[in-house]
């Protein structure tokens, strides 16, 4: 009994010593529109949870994640109850659903994931029920489930019999969100039916890092878009089901030992699948790598368009299945696919219809690991530190209450963890800031459940004069490395000359800087005073209220920057009221989107999002080398009430798109947001992207073959004799009748390239 007792302190004592930073760390999160003492953080094992693979921890763990009343059942959505859930190290053994709140993340520890394992009677839809059907439907509207994470977990279904329904995750969920670090352990009896992860609605969303073992399906998912890394799959009967999609990317697939790899036969006289594009990907023992019901006469037109490179197959017999046989062989041995790809192509005219090898993107050296791939990075979480290597934002004297200038406190922290080495805890808080945030070479903030930093005052007010709330390196060129993740940029009141963030810094395409989980929020949230109250959309009025003109750009990339990962990155201009309960529709002006004006490039963009800005969502001028995988876009639902023209004049120093000369002679809605243009740009490769257009005065009318796709004119555009290699896999558009433009003349028209909601071409090359 001594020995046991002593065993168990030594155990413990270790524990300890190498916990996590994360449940070391002082905790001083503050929720300035939550009741005084809201708890930000929560670890579960203060509310009961022990961890010990014996007790069941079900009550425990969600009494954490319900302490404070945060956004549950029949709630909207809100953004004044924000929660990290944490978890140390332990197995916790469950019999009914984890189901996480509103704006909740769940994090367990990162050096020592955590498990989450069901009783042999569990009971309920996802040991991680992350969107509850309380009633008939889903909790929360699937395409409004924003800023939530799930990540270092273990999920494991065993203890459940094989044949009994048991699903790990159930993820219906929309943009700002991902899963990371997670392990799906199920059966791998015959008679298996249990699936890791379920997803059946939504819009958009990112995940990376996950593993699944065994099961009847490792993931079976319908969302409108997503983006997906780096995802294991051994021993599943179907490593990947389609329910249903718009257009979809992977990265880094690996799937062995499975019977089918990716399936996207659902549909019954109609194709439910979109689109997909897959590389960098492998499959190995795998029978048959692709199924699909694509053919020749399959409804809708374009409908299952597939578009493979860089894939790598080991004893894989066929590589693509469909209905009318083998589309393409695989090998006993082993073999690559180039490229390959069904559907319609434009190279650059079109549509050509096709089934066969295509050429592969040619790949600029500087945008490669060394496998030849495309350089990834996960987010980093600091295993290895301790608690004492991390600077509090608030312990450095910011408020974080949205009434107080943070300014000079945000400041201080951040040059004072430069300095010594140390990272920025961005405790969870909205740091209102009147003057220019400057992040030098070496800084690393993360931030705790979306912290953020928002401009408000005359500093930021003045279009002609437009001022960074958040400069990452103090010129353009400046040289060194950033990294940042987990935390948002926004703006108060009237901020017509915001730039959100400006990136000046330039870093070596070996070791680049990073953005991971960082987003830009614009309105439609407590404390930004641009609700409802100030900006209620108003149908019909082309009248601009000029204290909802919010922001002059979300993000610029400015001529000397380089070498920039981005992952999971929403530059998001609200459309509605996040924090009022029928989530009323707003109208916010801001000017631009992503601009990209680097001479020498080198940026990846794996997953991101710019929507409802005014003149464009990207662009990129006189640049090069940049990947993109899915991006996704949506333009103002107020235009063409009124339309791009106002209120931000064109800036030719920023090669602002002149509506009044270039929609000349183009009829329907020209004068709108483009959602990419590329200008006087070379080798820019797209695997992926949602360009959609809903609205037009804020009816939906327009959106949908019978009207015509009229909501706008053009929504793509290529420009300028130096724009080459500008490839574009997987382009899905809605709302717009001409998909993509070169130099002013329409290359794709949408009722060419029919698909079940968006039109979709699967190869674009510019030549």
């Amino acid at each position: 009994m001594r020995f046991g007792t002593l065993l168990l302190a030594v155990t413990s004592l270790t524990s300890v010593v190498n916990a996590y930073w994360m449940g070391d760390i002082a905790h001083r999160g503050y929720a300035p529109f939550a009741y005084s003492g809201y708890p930000v953080f929560r670890n579960v094992r203060d509310y009961g949870a022990r961890g010990d693979g014996v007790t069941d921890d079900t009550n425990a763990i969600n009494a954490a994640i319900t302490a404070g009343n945060p956004c549950n059942q029949g709630c909207t959505s809100t953004t004044t109850t924000p929660a990290v859930v944490y978890f140390p190290a332990g197995t916790y053994l469950i019999s009914g659903s984890i189901k996480p709140a509103y704006f909740t993340q769940l994090i367990g520890d990162a050096s020592s994931p955590p498990t989450l394992k069901a009783t042999a009677n569990f009971a309920g839809f996802g040991l991680i029920d992350a969107n509850p059907y309380y009633t008939q439907n889903l909790n929360w509207k699937a395409v409004n489930v924003f800023f939530r994470q799930i990540r270092n977990f273990v999920i494991d279904t065993t203890n459940i019999p094989p044949g009994n329904a048991a699903t790990g995750i159930h993820w219906p969920t929309s943009q700002a969100t991902s899963l990371q670090n997670i392990v799906f352990n199920m059966p791998t009896a015959s008679n298996v039916v249990h699936v890791g992860l379920f997803m059946e609605e939504g819009s958009g969303g990112f995940v990376t890092d996950l593993t699944f073992n065994g099961g009847a399906t490792g993931a079976s998912m319908g969302n409108q878009q997503f983006t997906m890394r780096n995802l294991k799959f051994n021993n599943c009967k179907t490593a990947i089901y389609h329910l249903w999609n718009w257009g979809w990317t992977y990265s880094g697939l690996s799937i062995n030992n499975c019977g089918i790899g990716i399936d996207i036969t659902a549909g019954s006289g109609k194709v439910e699948t979109g689109s997909i594009t897959v590389f960098d990907s492998s499959f190995t023992n795998t029978p048959v790598a692709i199924s699909t019901s694509w053919t020749t006469t399959s409804t809708p037109d374009t409908a299952g368009t597939l578009v493979l490179e860089n894939i790598a197959l080991t004893n894989v017999a066929v590589a693509v299945k469909g209905p009318q046989g083998t589309y393409l062989s695989g090998s006993t041995g082993s073999t690559t696919i180039t490229a390959w790809g069904n559907g319609h192509k434009y190279t650059p005219s079109g549509p050509i219809e096709f089934a066969g090898a295509i050429t592969p993107n040619p790949r600029p050296a500087s945008l490669l690991a060394s496998n030849g791939r495309y350089y990834t990075r996960s987010k980093p979480q600091y295993e290895t530190l301790s608690a004492s290597q991390f600077i509090s934002a608030r312990d450095s004297g910011a408020k974080g209450d949205a009434a107080t200038d943070d300014t000079a406190a945000l400041q201080k922290a951040i040059d004072t963890a430069v300095a010594q080495g140390k990272v920025v805890y961005l405790d969870y808080g909205l740091y209102r800031v009147t003057s220019t945030i400057r992040i030098p070479p070496g800084a690393k903030i993360v931030g705790e459940s979306y912290a953020t930093i928002m401009s408000a005052g005359g500093f930021f007010n003045d279009m002609n004069n437009p001022k960074p709330v958040l400069q990452v390196g103090s010129y353009s060129g400046q040289a060194g490395t950033v990294e940042l993740s987990d935390f948002i940029v926004s703006t108060q009141n009237a901020q017509a000359g915001a730039v959100l963030i400006e990136w000046n810094l330039a870093s070596p395409a070996s070791s680049p800087s990073g953005m991971w989980d960082v987003h830009t929020r614009i309105g439609g949230f407590v404390g930004s005073q641009q609700q409802v109250g100030e900006c209620l959309k108003t149908p019909g009025n082309p009248t601009v209220r000029q204290g909802c003109i919010v922001a002059f750009m979300a993000m610029h990339v400015t001529k000397g920057a380089s070498g920039l990962y981005m992952e999971n990155v929403w530059l998001w201009t609200a459309d509605h009221d996040i924090d009022e309960a029928a989530n009323t529709q707003i109208t916010l002006y801001s000017g631009r989107g992503l601009y990209i004006e680097s001479t020498s490039g080198t940026f990846w963009l794996y997953g991101t999002g710019s929507e409802h800005h005014v003149l464009y969502q990207y662009q990129l001028s006189s640049t090069q080398n940049i990947f993109m995988g899915m991006i996704q876009t949506e333009t103002p639902y107020y235009q063409p009430t009124p339309n791009a023209l106002v209120p931000f004049p064109t800036v030719s120093s920023l090669n602002d798109p002149n509506f009044s000369t270039s929609c000349s002679g183009v009829s329907g809605n020209c004068a709108a947001a483009w959602g990419l243009r590329v200008l006087n740009s070379k080798n820019i490769l797209v695997y992926g992207a949602g360009l959609y257009s809903f609205f037009s005065d804020y009816s939906t009318t327009c959106s949908t073959f019978a009207a015509g796709q009229t909501c706008q004119s053009r929504i793509a555009s290529v420009e300028g004799s130096g724009s080459s290699n500008v490839n574009i896999y997987g382009l899905n558009t809605i709302g717009a009748q001409s998909m993509l433009t070169r130099d002013g003349v329409s290359v794709a028209w949408y009722a060419d390239n029919v698909n079940n909601f968006p039109s979709s071409v699967g190869v674009y090359k510019s030549g």
